[in-house]
């Protein structure tokens, strides 16, 4: 069955050619973890610089409360982020979702669903652009120095934290985009599927 934006069932000359698995495959998930502290590293420091050149000379009055706080706000920003996979998921298939948290993988997906290129690219990357918009906005109004390092740092740890969807979202732009490519996303495995020979090969 075939709606706008999904099917219910993989249609027929479609052939797998990638799946990014972040629960079972090792290597990605050692991989997208040193990607995501080198991003970490690199932004909190080059938003250090900037923050203390716009603010010379002010003291950073450091408050235990902002950082327990912004510990709570973390945790509370993982689910939003999954939250927002969801919505946008919601809008585009109105079926239901699959939700998940491990000790490494927050997820969420729409595993009984084959959904094309627009909407798992829009999905994917929707935390990314408003949870960016957000505290880059919180960034620029908050007018105490520590807390403006402290959101800079949870902004950090967000862009960091989004190397996985970063990566989705590169494989939908630029890897087979002259072909209709159709996902299945069971939360923290996606595999992608395009029209072509159905000669059971998976290609990358």
């Amino acid at each position: 069955m075939k709606t706008n934006n999904y099917f219910y069932e993989l249609p027929e000359g479609y052939i797998c050619v990638k799946t990014i698995d972040a629960k079972e495959d090792k290597k990605f998930m050692v991989l997208m973890t040193v990607v995501n502290f080198l991003l970490l590293a690199i932004i909190f420091g080059l938003g250090l610089l900037i923050i203390l050149k716009l603010h010379p000379g002010e003291d950073i009055n450091i408050s235990p409360f902002i950082v327990l706080i912004a510990c709570a706000a973390m945790f509370v920003y993982i689910i939003l982020h999954e939250l927002t996979h969801g919505l946008f998921y919601k809008i585009f298939t109105h079926e239901k979702l699959t939700f998940g948290l491990t000790l490494l993988v927050a997820f969420c997906g729409v595993p009984k669903l084959y959904v094309n290129r627009k909407t798992s690219l829009i999905t994917t990357l929707a935390p990314f652009v408003i949870f960016n918009i957000i505290y880059i906005l919180l960034m620029l109004l908050i007018p105490d120095l520590f807390t403006k390092i402290v959101v800079l740092f949870m902004f950090a740890m967000h862009f960091g934290g989004c190397v996985g969807d970063l990566w989705v979202a590169y494989y939908l732009l630029f890897k087979h985009r002259d072909k209709k490519i159709l996902v299945n996303d069971t939360g923290p495995k996606q595999t992608f599927y395009i029209e072509g020979s159905n000669d059971g090969n998976q290609v990358s």
